[in-house]
């Protein structure tokens, strides 16, 4: 008798002080309906296949195609829910009972710190490998979620680490569970790892190489380490995938079809886009980004580019080259914005006319302004192709931005500012800078730059200012709805005073007699006449 309420009470406690950790998270009511429509009713405990048809991403009859799926990805997905509920959770008898069902949500959605929740990750990557027979050379020195691993990555397996890691984002953004999905092209995320964490022999062309084939360890910490400092938010699909998937047997009411609906379509390589800013790139730029951005590019890129033009803010191609083209589109926003370029470069390191392509960005925290100074708060700078690199605010100094357009009127300048848009550095020596007719732009050495941090925007960049051919330009609004209707609320009241200022009052113009110029007319003629004033 005293045993049994002595287990009770253990109990109750165990099952409290899991559910307070679940409401800390504010997933309780979320969890507690999930549990009744996934649990067995007779057992009152949720069986393992539901659980794990519950998290599986696996639908018989899908077929993969395109030249950037590795062979070993769909057998890879196909393990997915299984692992997952193998390594969170632990199952009675008949099943998962209500306390290991919170539990193993709150080992996975917890609030954690970054390393171990990419050692979790790492962990769920390892045990989906094993169960496909895809060979790892990784090893963890305890069981314990913040112990160091050891071990290597090849870069076929960082490829596949991040093309999971891309479908549990896109599956935490598709509740409907509709729609295909396309794996894009994440060769600058893997060259980013490649070429961050491992030396390669003789080097190798960033520009024309298969990363599958590349033969190149990566040492385990140092992936670790890249990941911290480059794409920190990468582990949080884990969490979002896994939530996901309970908050989606809840909204169908069906557990057991809801991971086969999901995935409704085929994996294939993501058709080509005409924008500079692909899936691929928006997802790695937006895992750089604890912030709303971060919401706002996953939101609209990451489910299948729905809704893509409306956050289209300027793009040359389309609204025109040059800065007053572009400032008629960006002027009014007070939202972040992104804007990408894209440009061509010769090879001067061996001496021919060869054309190199390459993607560079900038992140505001707020809208462009029309002044003679740098100006801005926060901000970023990216590298995106080939190779991808993420270049933070160091907190040194501020020029941010810079925009200037041509002063109104004829005013004489005895030391005219520069006219074009510019990140970093100083004035005439700025890190980035792109010329008003956006033709040409200069990129810098970072030595010159104390506001952004140091490193090259472009591969083998030197120290020497590198001058490019702009061949687009886009802008993309990332503040939402509220910073868009700003921006047309803003648009229609310049509209307005600009039709004020063309209209002519005919009624008043027509009026001779009460015209100044009658009046002035009269006082030429007859200075000397006298006139009454009227009163």
């Amino acid at each position: 008798m005293g045993a049994s309420t002595s287990a009770e009470l253990r109990v109750s406690a165990e099952q409290k002080e899991a559910e307070n950790v679940a409401a800390s998270t504010g997933a309780l009511p979320m969890l507690q309906k999930a549990f009744s429509k996934l649990a067995n009713p007779e057992t009152n405990t949720v069986p393992l296949e539901n659980l794990q048809q519950c998290f599986s991403f696996a639908r018989e009859g899908r077929s993969y195609s395109g030249n950037n799926v590795p062979d070993s990805f769909p057998v890879l997905l196909d393990h997915l829910g299984s692992s997952l509920v193998d390594q969170f959770f632990v199952p009675d008898k008949g099943g998962i009972n209500w306390v290991e069902f919170v539990n193993g949500y709150n080992k996975c959605c917890a609030r954690v710190s970054a390393s171990i929740s990419l050692n979790m990750l790492v962990r769920v990557f390892v045990a989906v490998s094993g169960k496909a027979n895809v060979a790892l050379n990784l090893e963890f020195e305890s069981e314990h979620t913040d112990c160091k691993i050891n071990g290597y990555f090849l870069s076929s397996d960082v490829f596949l680490l991040l093309s999971v890691c891309w479908v549990m984002s896109w599956g935490s953004r598709n509740l409907k569970g509709e729609g295909n999905l396309g794996l894009p092209d994440l060769n600058h995320l893997a060259l980013s790892a490649i070429t961050s964490c491992a030396q390669v022999e003789g080097g190798f062309n960033v520009w024309d190489c298969d990363i599958t084939s590349l033969e190149v360890q990566l040492p385990a910490m140092k992936f670790v380490t890249w990941v911290m400092t480059t794409v920190p938010c990468l582990s949080d699909c884990l969490r979002q995938y896994f939530h996901a998937r309970l908050q989606m047997a809840v909204t169908t009411g069906d557990e057991l079809t809801s991971s086969n609906s999901s995935s409704v379509g085929d994996i294939s390589l993501t058709a080509a886009c005409d924008y500079i800013f692909t899936q691929g790139r928006a997802w790695a730029i937006s895992i750089t980004q604890k912030s709303t951005v971060n919401e706002e590019i996953s939101r609209v890129f990451i489910r299948n580019g729905d809704g893509m033009d409306d956050n289209l803010i300027y793009r040359s191609s389309t609204h025109g080259r040059g800065l007053n083209r572009f400032w008629s589109h960006v002027e009014g926003y007070k939202g972040p914005l992104l804007i990408l370029v894209a440009a061509s470069s010769g090879d001067g390191h061996e001496g021919n006319s060869y054309n190199r392509k390459w993607v560079i960005g900038a992140l505001t925290d707020q809208g462009f302004e029309n002044k003679d100074v740098f100006y801005g708060n926060s901000g970023c700078l990216y590298s995106i192709s080939p190779v991808f690199h993420v270049f933070p605010p160091t907190g040194k100094e501020k020029n941010f931005v810079y925009s200037h357009l041509h002063p109104t009127g004829r005013v004489y300048q005895s030391h005219p500012k520069p006219v074009g848009v510019a990140f970093g550095g100083t004035l005439g020596n700025e890190r980035i800078f792109i010329d008003e007719d956006f033709a040409k732009m200069t990129v810098r050495h970072h030595a010159i730059d104390k506001t952004y941090k140091s490193g090259s925007l472009l591969p083998d960049q030197g120290f020497l200012p590198v001058e490019a051919l702009i061949s687009e330009v886009e802008v993309w609004g990332l503040g939402g709805k509220d910073a868009k209707n700003v921006q047309n609320s803003y648009k229609k009241r310049e509209e307005l005073f600009t039709e004020q200022r063309r209209k002519i009052d005919l009624k008043t113009f027509a009026n001779w007699e009460d015209s100044p110029e009658k009046m002035m007319m009269d006082m030429i003629s007859d200075p000397n006449a006298v006139r009454r004033e009227e009163r």
